[in-house]
């Protein structure tokens, strides 16, 4: 509060834009919050203490209904332990943090409580057995967590709201609602496997509506009991309930999103837009760093997809991982015009500082443009603390050759700068996440291999391995849960991107060329056989393509000083 209103009073008289600049991991007390073991059982016990509220209100839809007793809550504390321990032994890759913990509680919680709202609802109009308990949305928490963390975390719903509901819906019969319960979150969680559009979801609640109408049918005719339902209730009450659960999940899905600080792969399809405002700057202002950037999507989209990552969220995030640049775009590499270089005015390290500004710069511009917070996460990490190499070793060799000069007394020592290391690193973080490090290296590796001369399988794997053995030697993916399996299948996929993006091409003989001037009208000459004619050039680029050579020493890394 205090900051706030000095940089209100900054703000007042001039010396302040009111921004304040995005910092990674604060400390503040919402993070502690996510992480902090009190907020956690206090989460267990609100849980426990609604399962306790619905248990009663349970028994309460109808008369005659006993009141659970001091064994019913046994059984009921013996599954939440249960679900305590499941949480913390398997599903701790899911639920990783109080946040995500909420989240799932929260989902189940509100989906009993759906449970035994519908269920005093159905009886005050007359429907019984059967009916009923197939017109309970059974699939509302599964689809929801499905969609929002994984099947992984659907499945664990599908469980527990099955369990804890037969203590809860005791109006019914306990074994129609465990098969139907069951039948219906589990298949909801088969029907989510790849939801990249609104419309998979509505599908998804199709297939269940069928299903849950078919499962009606089956059980009425073995059951052989005669009521007065009509073939038409009995179908399109199941149907109805499966269907609108679909519709629901979809509507409410950006809100959970919201709450959850989750994003779904339908909210990154739909943030992939390339007519976003920045990736339009970035086109016009920038466009050698617009096509570095999809060219870095397409590389850590399949290597995401072979591991099993986002892949959308790489594509999306590498789009705008370089966003920065359009601060001052004309003094990276591949934006120059041919024969200018601005650094050739600058000092290696006020270049260095430039060039590593782009990260600050991007951050402050997703910000502003309010992008999503793991956009920001990638553009920040997307360097990690790797070292502008180029700049570095310009510095330490004009220290060298100023040393030089003060030895024959050409120069005076205390004029000759310090040359720290730490300067010209990246200010970080490291990468924290799979998709982060698969586009930082995805990022390396499609710069530097630009400078590759002619370009075969075999120089592109060996740049690739010679790039990620330097980041890893270097410590930028100690941060991170990428494993050294799947390290191995990155650096397949980038090997296989690359070779088809350079692959070779023919030089074919077109009206202007050389091979196509010495052709006789209508005929070959001697001299012209079909064989100069039609050779092959690998790889072959067009003068306005050809890549610019670097200069000076290169980094280990193979990098150039563009990727800086």
């Amino acid at each position: 509060m205090f900051e706030s209103s000095r940089r209100a009073k900054l703000q007042r008289e001039g010396l302040s834009c009111g921004r304040v600049r995005r910092k990674h991991q604060e400390g503040g007390w919402t993070d502690n919050l996510r992480t902090h073991p009190a907020a956690t059982v206090v989460l267990f016990g609100l849980f426990v203490a609604a399962i306790a509220v619905l248990m009663v209100l349970g028994s309460k839809v109808t008369d005659g209904l006993t009141q659970p007793g001091l064994l019913i809550y046994s059984c009921a504390a013996a599954l939440v332990t249960g679900l305590i321990i499941h949480i913390r032994v398997t599903m701790r890759d899911v639920i990783t943090d109080n946040r995500s913990l909420a989240l799932v509680l929260g989902t189940i919680a509100v989906h009993l409580s759906v449970v035994v709202a519908l269920l005093d609802f159905g009886y005050k109009q007359g429907w019984t057995g059967i009916l009923l308990v197939l017109s309970l949305p059974h699939a509302t928490a599964p689809l929801f967590l499905s969609v929002l963390l994984g099947r992984k975390a659907g499945l664990f719903a599908a469980i527990y709201v099955t369990l804890l509901g037969v203590l809860i819906a005791v109006s019914v019969s306990p074994v129609t609602y465990l098969a139907a319960s069951t039948l219906v979150g589990f298949l909801s969680v088969a029907f989510t496997r790849k939801v990249r559009r609104r419309s998979h979801l509505f599908k998804a609640g199709l297939y269940l509506g069928l299903v849950a109408a078919g499962f009606s049918l089956i059980l009425q005719i073995a059951s052989n009991s005669d009521t007065e339902i009509t073939f038409s209730t009995l179908l399109g009450l199941p149907f109805f309930s499966g269907f609108l659960t679909g519709i629901i999940v979809s509507g409410l899905l950006p809100v959970l999103e919201t709450l959850s600080g989750v994003t779904t792969d339908i909210s990154w399809l739909e943030l992939s837009d390339l007519n976003h405002p920045l990736m339009r700057r970035l086109s016009i202002e920038a466009p050698g760093t617009y096509h570095h950037s999809l060219m870095v999507a397409s590389l850590s989209e399949a290597a995401a997809e072979t591991i099993g990552a986002g892949a959308t969220m790489c594509r999306v995030c590498s789009y705008f991982h370089d966003i920065g640049k359009l601060s001052k775009p004309e003094y990276f590499i591949e934006n120059m015009p041919p024969g200018e270089n601005p650094h050739d005015d600058l000092t290696a390290r006020m270049s260095a500082l430039v060039l590593i500004a782009h990260v600050k710069d991007g951050v402050d511009l997703g910000i502003k443009h309010n992008l999503n917070c793991q956009i920001l996460d990638v553009i920040e990490q997307h360097h990690g603390t790797t070292l502008a190499y180029y700049f570095y070793k310009r510095a330490l060799d004009q220290r060298a050759e100023m040393l030089k000069q003060a030895g024959e007394t050409k120069a005076n020592e205390d004029d000759i700068p310090q040359v720290s290391e730490d300067v010209f690193r990246y200010p970080g973080p490291r990468p924290q996440f799979k998709e982060a490090a698969i586009i930082s290296l995805a990022d390396a590796v499609e710069s530097a291999s630009r400078s590759l001369d002619k370009p075969n399988a075999s120089r592109i794997e060996s740049l690739i391995n010679s790039i990620i053995q330097h980041r890893v030697s270097d410590g930028q993916l100690d941060e991170c849960d990428l494993t050294i399996a799947e390290l191995a299948r990155v650096k397949a996929s980038f090997a296989k991107s690359l070779l088809s993006m350079m692959h070779g091409r023919i030089k074919y003989g077109h009206p202007g060329t050389d091979a196509a001037t010495d052709l006789p009208p209508g005929g070959r000459s001697p001299q012209n056989p079909p064989d100069a004619i039609i050779e092959a050039s690998f790889p072959i680029h067009s003068e306005g393509n050809r890549r610019r050579p670097t200069q000076g020493a290169q980094p280990p890394t193979g990098k150039s000083a563009s990727a800086a």
